[in-house]
């Protein structure tokens, strides 16, 4: 590796607790950091060495670090975490992303199969604009996200507080979407805006039965950001994938559904 532990570890502001030997390694989605697990990532500690950490640009990660031209893909965020399993020596360990984390941690897996002995991937989704040509629905319209896109360019604080109760659906817990608004906010808004772009016009549909790893998608039943057909389309083009439809709504079970979050994965590492 060209950069070293300290840098690494510092880069991505990891945090490693829990009393386990195996690595269980919890990636966030977009907007968010390594705090969205905090209802989740506690009831694996007595099992697992948890591994958290802030993806370049978001939460208390060196924001030095970034570069727009590098973190221009998904797979350059792929190559941080492989970095960061490097560093912590992290072999057939257990991966859970969320959103644009579970494509970048089927990215990863397949670079470095023998880094993750299993993912489970929340509310995954490989391309958010539809394909009509292809059949595939991604619950979005290309018009859908250059609008998106602009509106978050010509108004940031405005687009955070449209687009987060979207994500975070359940309407009648609002505290929810004030937290994932406020997330928004303390992200610079310029990587933010980057990184939006590279999330929502992302295509991975080619890379899903290129992952040789066990997985498992976790499907809220009503999610505005990744509608049930994408989570099916997700298990279908896995080689090794199952999915569970969780009875919780909005895109961010984590937060809204912390404990039957934490039963779906408990059942699939117990398989």
């Amino acid at each position: 590796m060209s950069t070293s532990a300290p840098a690494v570890l510092q880069r991505n502001n990891v945090t490693v607790s829990g009393s386990g030997t195996r690595a269980m390694l919890f990636a966030h989605g977009y907007g968010c950091d390594q705090n969205m697990w905090r209802f989740v990532a506690p009831a694996f500690a007595d099992a697992y060495r948890i591994v958290l950490f802030d993806h370049v640009g978001a939460g208390r990660s060196d924001l030095r670090a970034y570069d727009r031209k590098k973190y221009s893909s998904l797979q350059r965020y792929a190559d941080d975490v492989l970095e960061i399993c490097a560093v912590l020596d992290i072999q057939d360990g257990v991966f859970v992303g969320h959103s644009v984390s579970a494509m970048i941690g089927v990215l990863a897996a397949i670079k470095e199969p023998s880094r993750f002995g299993r993912l489970v991937l929340i509310g995954p989704s490989p391309r958010y604009v539809n394909d009509p040509d292809a059949g595939y629905v991604g619950g979005f319209t290309r018009e859908d996200i250059t609008g998106l896109l602009e509106f978050q360019e010509s108004n940031y604080l405005g687009w955070s507080n449209t687009l987060a109760p979207v994500i975070m659906g359940n309407a009648d817990r609002p505290q929810l979407a004030e937290e994932l608004t406020n997330s928004f906010c303390r992200t610079d808004p310029e990587i933010a805006k980057q990184f939006a772009a590279v999330t929502f016009l992302s295509d991975n549909r080619q890379d899903l039965p290129k992952l040789q790893t066990p997985a498992l998608v976790l499907q809220c039943r009503e999610d505005a950001i990744a509608p049930p057909a994408v989570g099916e389309y997700v298990r279908a083009r896995l080689p090794h994938g199952e999915l569970v439809q969780l009875e919780a709504t909005g895109h961010c079970p984590n937060l809204s559904a912390p404990e039957e979050t934490v039963t779906a994965i408990k059942a699939f590492l117990a398989r």
